[in-house]
């Protein structure tokens, strides 16, 4: 077997993992397959008797290279109309690039509000933890991953955990209890219901819109209060919502999620919730078409 052929299939034999690290760490599945392309490129050119454990040493070039990528995409980021959220991908992909033994985890990890959270940690915060905590390399790998020491990574990682820990959830919640909410949801902001939809609601509810731009009605800031939130929501349902629109739940970052198809069956907006009991407490709306192509070929269940 040639070395290129070596080389050819040991990357794809880990692509999934890497293609994981890469959509945690950047919050991009484009920008993800973009570093994955980098990578390989970069593994191509390493003679395979250097490379003592491909695994590590893929894992490796990917994290840094999202570490880089981060660096280079900052000016961008603050230039970036309105709220930045993540790309939404089907669950199906994940489930695809997932150990099934792990799906129930990497679906807490992938979901939107955590990858909207992972956003706010600084990037070596961000990936010490998801690299410790989500894929399992110890805290000696971290270290020479990310280049610092391993006393560095453990304070890395605790000040990530700690955050992290403080600003989710408090209580876990069943796919089944996120249905039934979506569909209360959609019921209430499609019917005109602002009463019924602020009793869904928590006190301190925070709307978060994502339209890069290119969006009308798209909030440009957080939307905040129970009162504040759902009127909101009913004006832009009522006022922008296209005509035809096609309404449903879809599995999409390991939770179901609502997805709202123009007529002609493109997606038109992603809406993810967080909830509190049986209430919701945050939302992510995203319909900057630049990132809506990864479920373009989502099939609703309802």
């Amino acid at each position: 077997m040639s070395a290129e052929l070596s080389h050819v299939g040991t990357f794809q034999a880990y692509r999934p993992l890497l293609f994981s690290i890469a959509y945690r760490m950047l919050g991009s599945a484009d920008g993800a397959e973009d570093v994955l392309q980098d990578a390989y490129l970069r593994y191509e050119a390493a003679p395979l008797d250097d490379v003592r454990s491909p695994k590590a040493y893929l894992s490796t070039i990917v994290t840094r290279l999202c570490l880089n990528e981060i660096k280079s995409a900052r000016v961008a980021r603050e230039q970036y109309v309105g709220t930045w959220l993540p790309e939404p991908i089907l669950t199906k992909e994940i489930d695809e690039r997932s150990d099934p033994e792990k799906r129930v985890t990497d679906y807490d990890s992938i979901s939107i509000a955590f990858m909207s959270l992972l956003q706010t940690l600084t990037p070596a915060e961000r990936a010490v933890f998801l690299l410790h905590e989500v894929f399992d390399y110890g805290y000696a790998e971290v270290a020479e991953m990310i280049g610092k020491s391993e006393a560095a990574c453990r304070k890395l990682f605790s000040r990530a955990k700690r955050y992290l820990a403080e600003n989710r959830p408090r209580f876990a919640t069943t796919p089944a209890q996120h249905r039934r909410v979506l569909e209360q949801f959609m019921r209430a902001s499609g019917g005109g219901d602002l009463a019924g939809l602020t009793a869904m609601l928590t006190e301190d509810v925070v709307f978060w819109a994502d339209g890069g731009g290119k969006v009308r009605g798209a909030a440009l800031h957080p939307v905040r209060g129970r009162d504040a939130v759902g009127r909101f929501v009913l004006g832009v349902s009522q006022r922008f919502t296209p005509p035809g629109a096609i309404f449903g739940v879809a599995d999409i970052n390991g939770r179901p999620t609502i997805l709202v198809r123009n007529a002609d069956g493109t997606p038109a907006i992603v809406v993810s919730v967080e909830l509190d009991g049986d209430r919701i407490q945050s939302v992510w709306a995203i319909a900057n078409p630049d990132k809506l192509r990864r479920v373009s070929s989502a099939t609703p269940t309802i």
